[in-house]
This record gives C-alpha cells, sequence and structure tokens, in this order.
C-alpha cells in the first residue's frame, strides 16, 4: 500500500502562488520533505481538475530531455498528452539543482511560455544560487523547507493541534512527553514516522552519511574527509555555544578560511546556522562573535554523541527552541544577547516593534532574572519570555516551547 502524504503547514503558504505567472521554488536539505510537498500540491491541483505533470530530476533520463532545453520539455509534455490543454499545464520539477544551467531553462518557461506553471525543488541553496542567474530576478517566488516543527510532529502523529491554554493536566503531560520526543530524535519525517529506537538511529545515520557529509563533500570537492568529519562532530557538540573559528581551526587542523568556507556550506545546505547577537548599531550586530546552533537535534546528538540520548539534555532543548523560532518567524529574526560582563539571554527575537528577549531553560525554577532585568532597563522595555518544558508556566511571562507561534 502507498504511504499516505501527511500534510505540512507550509502548504497553505504556497497555494495562494499557484494562481500567479511565477516560479515557485522549494529549497531545503535533503530527506526534510520537499518531494512530498511537491506531491500534495499536485494532488490539490488534481483534485481541482487542473492538468499536472511530474518529473524528478534524480532520474538520468528526464535529465536528459530537461538539459536539451524548453523546446524538449514542451515536446515531452506534448508527448505525455499533458500539454497543450485548456489553462495551464502545472509541471513539477524535482531536484532542480542537478540541471545543467536551470536559470535558462526557468526564465524560457515564465518568459515565453506562460500555459507553462512551474513548481520546482532544490536540495542546495549553494549550488541553486551557484546555477541561478540574475536573469531569474522577479520570475521566483522561494519557500524555504526545514524539518518538522513540532505543530506539524503532532500531525504526524495524528494529533490535531492543542490549543494550549484549554490543555487539562493529562493533556499537558502528554505534550511535555511528546516536546521531550521531538528533542530526543528531531524532526526529520522519517524518523518522527518510525516508532523503534534502533530504526531511528539507523536512519539518521543513513542521513548524516548519505545526504550530509557526501552532499557537501562533493559541494566543496573535499579532500580531507577525516578533518571535514572532525568538524562536524565538533560544531554539533558546541550547538547553542560562540562560535571560535580560530579554535575550531586549531581543534580539526584546518586553516582558519577553510573552516569559515565550510561554515558558509553547511550554513547554504540548511544543516545549521549562525545566530548573531544583537544591538541597535548593525556594525557591531555583524562584527560580534555569532554563536551556532543545528536546525535538527536529533542529527546534532547523533554528530555529538554518536548515539541518541534517552534524557533531553540542555542544550538539545535550547537548540530545539532555536529551530522552532527559526520556522516560525525566520531565521533573519532571531538573534542573542551578551554582555562583556557576560550577562546572557538565550533569544532576542526582532519583531516590528520592540525586541523580544526570551530565556530558555529545561525547568521553569532554573530560571534567574538578572540578564533579563538588564536588558529590560537597557531598552526600556517590559516584556518577556521565559521558555521551558518542566514546571508550571505561569502567565503572562511563561510559555512551553509549543506556544512559540504567537509572539509577534
Amino acid at each position: 500500500m502507498a504511504n499516505k502524504l501527511l500534510n505540512r503547514l507550509i502548504i497553505n503558504e504556497i497555494k495562494p502562488f499557484l494562481a500567479t505567472n511565477d516560479v515557485i521554488v522549494l529549497h531545503g536539505a535533503r530527506q526534510v520533505g520537499k518531494t512530498s510537498i511537491l506531491l500534495l500540491l499536485e494532488q490539490s491541483l488534481k483534485e481541482k481538475g487542473e492538468t499536472t505533470f511530474f518529473i524528478d530530476l534524480e532520474d538520468s533520463r528526464n535529465l536528459q530531455v530537461l538539459d536539451s532545453g524548453i523546446d524538449e520539455l514542451i515536446k515531452h509534455l506534448t508527448e505525455e498528452g499533458v500539454y497543450p490543454r485548456p489553462g495551464k499545464t502545472y509541471v513539477f520539477l524535482d531536484e532542480i539543482q542537478y540541471l545543467a544551467d536551470p536559470s535558462k531553462l526557468l526564465k524560457l518557461a515564465a518568459d515565453h511560455h506562460p500555459e507553462l506553471k512551474l513548481i520546482v525543488s532544490g536540495s542546495s541553496s549553494f549550488l541553486l544560487k551557484k546555477k541561478f542567474s540574475d536573469s531569474l530576478v522577479g520570475r521566483t517566488v522561494d519557500f524555504e523547507v526545514h524539518n518538522l516543527s513540532f505543530a506539524e510532529f503532532l500531525l504526524f502523529k495524528g494529533l490535531l493541534s492543542i490549543s494550549p491554554g484549554k490543555a487539562t493536566v493529562k493533556k499537558l503531560e502528554a505534550l511535555k512527553s511528546l516536546y521531550e520526543e521531538y528533542v530526543l530524535y528531531g524532526g526529520y519525517p522519517k524518523i518522527v514516522l518510525t516508532p523503534d529506537l534502533l530504526m531511528k538511529e539507523k536512519y539518521l545515520q543513513q542521513i548524516i552519511d548519505t545526504y550530509i557529509r557526501k552532499d557537501i563533500r562533493d559541494l566543496a570537492e573535499i579532500k580531507d574527509v577525516n578533518k571535514f568529519n572532525r568538524l562536524l562532530e565538533t560544531l554539533a557538540a558546541q550547538s547553542g555555544q560562540l562560535l571560535n573559528v580560530h579554535e575550531l581551526s586549531n581543534t580539526c587542523n584546518l586553516a582558519k578560511q577553510t573552516v569559515e568556507n565550510y561554515l558558509f556550506l553547511l550554513e547554504q545546505t540548511y544543516i545549521l546556522r549562525l545566530v548573531r547577537p544583537f544591538s541597535t548599531n548593525l556594525r557591531t550586530e555583524l562584527s560580534k562573535t555569532p554563536k551556532v546552533f543545528f536546525f535538527d537535534t536529533g542529527i546534532m546528538q547523533l554528530l555529538w554523541l554518536k548515539t541518541l540520548p534517552r534524557e533531553i539534555l540542555g542544550q538539545a532543548f535550547e537548540t530545539s527552541v532555536f529551530s522552532e523560532l527559526a520556522k516560525n518567524y525566520g531565521v533573519d529574526k532571531v538573534f542573542f544577547w551578551r554582555t562583556t560582563d557576560k550577562k546572557e539571554i538565550d533569544f532576542i527575537l526582532k519583531r516590528a516593534n520592540t525586541p523580544l528577549p526570551l530565556e530558555v531553560k529545561i525547568s521553569f525554577a532554573q530560571f534567574h532574572p538578572g540578564a533579563i532585568k538588564a536588558f529590560l532597563a537597557k531598552y526600556q522595555l517590559q516584556e518577556y519570555k521565559i521558555i521551558a518544558l518542566r514546571g508550571n508556566a505561569k502567565a503572562p511571562h511563561s510559555l512551553y516551547p509549543w506556544q512559540l507561534d504567537n509572539l509577534k
């Protein structure tokens, strides 16, 4: 029996653009569900009676057709009986980074074939940007696809979204247990859907070996794989900590420029993100030492510990909160705060009107207000939030991690 496609929240953001002339581009790491999103979009169009066609560019036969140009694509669609048709033909191109010149194909389709609507996916932002020329400016609309958010994790578990304000004690304990599972094993769809712990670990290791290490090794033409692997493992152990490139260079026996190049690649392939310190001075923001955060706690912990832990770790919990904030608000809105006398706030969420300081603790009882008070005084603010999993969230300042979607 075919696997049932499970809904992703980003689909509601994409659907309005199906009616425009834009080329829709999905970016994201391997195995986060981009293909499933394309298939769900195709399914919804078919249900409305629209004409669709799906092309997998990991199939070398399809790659050869599309690398031959727009005319060959049109010929292929005609032979398949999906072109020309009344209205638009919706063409889904999966893994477009494999094309020799995707820019040319997409530009010609957008400019000369308005009867074609292209929806494409690509696994490496770095490779896509290298192959996407300025000629596509104004012709594409981009969406970043990450691993599952906790809200999506609940959907994949077959649970309806729970209104936290109305949660009973029993439901609250269930949510806490589910969030612990989410932190322990991460949010890759296949991992979430796999009940057996040993199988989860095996599949995660496969993602690390087959996609993360191989993709980046091939992209960067890495010759000393052992040094790169050491860097990856060291970064995983430091998720949530200040990034010291000089120290990493010495630890991994890599040139400083090489470390910086690898960090750029790891960001562009959606494995990790550098988070900048908050400041109202842009020059200060760009010059101060950033922190490093992985997007997925399962990947992070398997790289760091070589096994999946049985108990939730503070470092992994903070990483999960970063990931939730990034998915809800965008990585460019997430900062941290640290003073010269080492007062530190885990996250600052940059909002339209005022910044919001966020302290992350496994338990609400661990919170100490010193750094928050200093930040509020410096910026003449009153609002702050404590995000924790254990203990009771007391309004108005305390939140559970599944309540992070309404902080604007």
